[in-house]
């Protein structure tokens, strides 16, 4: 049976999410890299809406949603747990926080990313906006290593990535401000073997007209 396809692109945090889910689960893809000003007709044609990460199954069915795709990979084999199985009052504070981060927390990020095409307020407006969830993150970081327990869960693989970015727009800022449990958090998820795995870099799929087995018993 042929592996399922992944269309994906690179430094989205989006993709990354959907990389290191199919990685910790062990599960394995053909990822097709793409540039987003330049999608391939395939991946169109499997999810009309053109934005990254895209799924196609083996059986042609189509997720097009990055937790979905995290949470269809470790469905299949979690062996970490982190989907939180053993533990179901955490799954619920685990969805809280996604959604906080893939709404509110993202909006703000997009605003201060991309300050000069909102020119309603100013960068460090919503900056700020954007801190308050950062001070969430920051009081759940003083209680345990990662931000539900001392192990990482799929709260961490899928919010590190839009913290990355948040960090990224003014780096001396974030280095400086007053959130060292978020930073050092932050700093693990980048220097872990997990992240760089997930950031090696491919062909595009256009210009190479390649796929590449991409999961854990493809790793290096």
């Amino acid at each position: 049976m042929s592996l399922p396809i992944l269309y994906s692109f690179r430094r989205c945090p989006y993709a990354m999410r959907a990389r290191l889910g199919i990685m910790l689960s062990g599960e394995s893809v053909d990822l097709r890299e793409i540039i987003l000003k330049h999608k391939p007709q395939a991946m169109l044609d499997a999810s009309p809406k053109g934005t990254v990460p895209v799924l196609v199954l083996s059986d042609g069915s189509v997720i097009e949603e990055s937790i979905e795709i995290m949470c269809w990979a470790l469905a299949k084999s979690d062996p970490a747990d982190l989907l939180l199985q053993r533990t179901p009052a955490l799954q619920e504070v685990a969805k809280a926080l996604i959604q906080t981060n893939d709404g509110c927390f993202k909006s703000w990020l997009d605003k201060y990313k991309y300050a000069d095409r909102y020119p309603e307020m100013s960068e460090q407006y919503y900056r700020q906006q954007g801190e308050v969830f950062i001070a969430q993150l920051e009081s759940l970081l003083n209680k345990n290593q990662h931000l539900l327990t001392d192990s990482p869960s799929i709260a961490d693989y899928a919010i590190y990535p839009f913290i990355r970015q948040f960090a990224g727009v003014d780096k001396t800022w974030f280095e400086n401000a007053d959130y060292p449990n978020v930073q050092r958090w932050l700093t693990t998820h980048l220097h872990s073997s997990e992240f760089k795995t997930i950031m090696k870099k491919y062909p595009t799929w256009l210009e190479s007209n390649q796929s590449f087995k991409f999961g854990n018993r493809y790793s290096d």
